[in-house]
């Protein structure tokens, strides 16, 4: 088993920046790659950026390619997710995923899931 908890989200204005945390627990060593979604109200969820813990490789939706960075925090088992110049469009729930297999792009790859943390972003 593979706990994920987010912290970092809140509100911001539009062309502000924020950067999400994920700490992963328990069965860590399993873990393959991270990754973090999103759902916005009435849209499905959707994939936001990934990375894997054993080979140098991330991966970026299109959306948010050149703004959202994401990496390896300082602290043990943690995954950030810099957001910058965030646009209202960003707003939704963001939750972080652990894959013990592969570092993907579609959430049903993912075996573990956090509760989430809500970034609203105003215009």
């Amino acid at each position: 088993q593979v706990q994920l908890v987010e912290s970092g989200g809140g509100l911001v204005q539009a062309g502000g920046s924020l950067t999400l945390s994920c700490a992963a627990s328990g069965g860590t060593s399993s873990v393959y790659a991270m990754g973090w979604f999103r759902l916005a109200p009435g849209k499905e969820r959707e994939f936001v950026a990934a990375i894997s813990w054993s080979i140098p490789a991330t991966y970026y939706a299109d959306s948010v390619k050149g703004r959202f960075t994401i990496s390896r925090g300082n602290a043990e088992n943690t995954v950030l997710l810099q957001m910058n110049n965030l646009e209202p469009e960003d707003t939704a729930v963001y939750y972080c995923a652990a894959d013990l297999n592969t570092i993907a792009t579609i959430d049903y790859e993912y075996d573990y899931w956090g509760q989430g943390t809500q970034v609203t972003v105003s215009s």
